[in-house]
């Protein structure tokens, strides 16, 4: 397997290649970037089309999940979505913060920002923008957040750990995040682990589910919880790229799963709004009358 920048350099030029792929063809694939199989298979994607908010021009169907429809968005917030592509989640997003909140997309393919900008530019959404930048050093201060979503990208980046912490730093206390992701249970295949294909395609560069977690955990989140998982399956016909025979099926009946699990948790804290609201409530239960003079 390559090193941390040689991986990231895979990814970024698959990913704008993919800018210029159809969805069936994306879909086709794993996370569109290993070769497609040669049936349709919707390997990961989950169906957004009765979302409010969708889009299909942004929609290059490359997520494992439906994370904005877990991550408890209001109006008014400011929302951040990682790995944005060419703007799905945020405009879905969008729909759900209202003219009154604020999407911010990152991105690290400059393709698939530019992608984003004109879609944002035909529908009008002046509260929709997007940065190009790394997820683990993200181009955003302190404390912006009032939710982070991201669909099928974390396992994208080598330092998984260092993406978690730039979450809990952009999040304001009290705010929280919702992610979709790729994570195992069990080993891969050394084939399959090493290839920078399969890295790119979201399989090899997952991680195991505890580990995943944990650093979760690690990075200081708190009300942890798995809001959906469901079952991957890699067709043969992709499979047999890198497995002989005997390989495919000792791995489709062994021990190791494939999941893409939908994860939330919070920052601790109280948001600013929380705090106003109970300096309110103490306001109105003085425990004197002030025309006393005894305040």
């Amino acid at each position: 397997m390559k090193n941390e920048q040689e991986l990231k350099q895979v990814v970024k030029e698959r990913y704008a290649r993919i800018a210029e792929q159809g969805k069936a063809e994306n879909a086709a694939s794993c996370c569109g970037a290993t070769t497609p199989s040669n049936k349709v298979y919707n390997i990961m994607m989950d169906d957004y089309s009765e979302t409010g908010g969708y889009i299909e021009d942004a929609d290059l169907g490359l997520g494992c999940g439906l994370p904005t429809h877990f991550a408890k968005i209001k109006k008014g917030d400011t929302v951040i979505d990682l790995g944005s592509g060419a703007g799905n989640d945020c405009f879905v997003a969008r729909h759900e913060t209202g003219v009154e909140g604020k999407v911010i997309g990152i991105d690290f393919t400059l393709a698939m920002i530019n992608k984003a900008r004109i879609n944002a530019e035909k529908l009008g959404f002046n509260n929709v923008e997007f940065r190009e930048g790394d997820i683990d050093d993200m181009p955003v201060n302190n404390n912006v957040a009032d939710v982070v979503v991201s669909n099928c990208v974390l396992n994208l980046v080598p330092n998984k750990q260092k993406v978690i912490n730039e979450i809990f730093r952009v999040l304001k206390p009290g705010g929280h995040f919702s992610i979709s992701d790729i994570v195992l249970v069990g080993e891969l295949p050394d084939a399959l682990h090493k290839d920078a294909e399969m890295y790119a395609g979201c399989v090899a560069g997952a991680i195991q589910k505890v580990d995943y977690l944990k650093a979760i955990e690690d990075a200081g989140f708190s009300e942890i919880s798995l809001q959906k998982e469901k079952t991957i399956t890699i067709p043969d016909d992709i499979l047999e790229k890198y497995l002989s025979e005997k390989e495919i099926t000792d791995f489709n009946n062994g021990t190791t799963g494939i999941f893409s699990i939908t994860v939330y948790a919070e920052k601790p804290g109280q948001t600013l709004e929380k705090k106003k609201v109970k300096l309110e409530d103490l306001q109105t239960t003085s425990c004197c009358d002030p025309s006393t003079g005894c305040c």
